[in-house]
């Protein structure tokens, strides 16, 4: 009897290592294929600030997106560049990236850019990294001192006019009206909605028919 229990435990143990070693080995598999320059956008939540991102600026029905980073692959590693509200502008490990988005319930979809504008790349990996440091951008509204994230990454390829600026917008698309939400975050700030203001966000970014949506890690 003894013998038939070691057994049975010994082959759960087997069976725990190898699905321990296949799971390994698919997120390895996804993360290899990554390249330098890729662009990850984190999915939306419906509610919060996240929501209310997303309630403004959804182009697509099947991308609702919150926030964006710029990767970086080199001898050093494999990083994401991007300005958070915790951090500010940041060289982030990815593995460190994906695990916070995974703790907040939020998905990773990689974007690529299309091969004519991939010559871009460098030049925008270098621009990121000499904003490192600088704070988040809390109004969203553009100055040279703070960046928010989809300005980060705009900058960082503004030299070659991959993405542009766009008036900004806080219409609630089902009332028409200024979104409660950020009628209320302006309110808090003394600050007049900067409807009609040049900017942008994750979701207009990943409408770019510049870009190639690649797969979600």
């Amino acid at each position: 009897m003894k013998a038939i229990l070691k057994n049975n435990f010994s082959l759960r143990l087997i069976a725990y290592f190898l699905a321990f070693i296949l799971m390994l080995s698919c997120k390895n598999s996804a993360i290899s294929g990554l390249k330098n320059g890729d662009l990850l956008f984190v999915t939306a939540k419906e509610t919060g600030l996240s929501g209310a991102i997303n309630n403004v600026t959804q182009k697509q029905k099947n991308a609702s997106f919150d926030h964006i980073g710029i990767l970086q692959k080199d001898t050093n590693g494999t990083f994401v560049l991007h300005a958070a509200p915790k951090g500010g502008s940041q060289k982030q490990d990815l593995q460190d990236f994906l695990k916070d988005q995974s703790n907040d319930g939020q998905k990773v979809v990689v974007y690529r850019l299309k091969a004519p504008f991939r010559a871009s790349i460098p030049y925008a990996v270098e621009k990121a990294n000499a904003m490192l440091g600088k704070p988040y951008n809390f109004n969203y509204i553009l100055d040279e001192n703070s960046y928010y994230c989809s300005d980060f990454v705009e900058r960082a390829f503004r030299k070659d006019h991959i993405f542009t600026l766009q008036p900004m917008t806080f219409i609630d698309p089902e009332t028409g009206k200024t979104n409660e939400f950020w009628a209320a975050f302006y309110q808090k700030k003394n600050l007049k909605v900067p409807e009609g203001e040049p900017g942008c966000n994750p979701n207009g970014l990943a409408a770019s028919e510049k870009l190639d949506r690649i797969k979600e890690l």
